[in-house]
């Protein structure tokens, strides 16, 4: 046998909570994310930059 659940169901989600629930994502995936992913492509791009001005650029050292 089977035994019924007692308990109630989850509340629904209200309208407005999903509309604020949507534009925070876009606001996350449209605006946030990509200025993050630029600012550390580029923060890679400077330490490397900033090591080879250091070193030297890669490969076997001059004659």
């Amino acid at each position: 046998m089977s035994e019924v659940s007692t308990e109630p169901l989850p509340p629904q989600v209200p309208k407005a909570s999903r509309r604020r629930e949507l534009i925070t994502f876009f606001i996350l995936a449209f605006g946030i994310w990509p200025i993050v992913a630029v600012g550390v492509v580029g923060g890679y791009g400077f330490l490397v930059w900033m090591f080879q001005i250091i070193y030297g650029p890669p490969g076997p050292p001059a004659h």
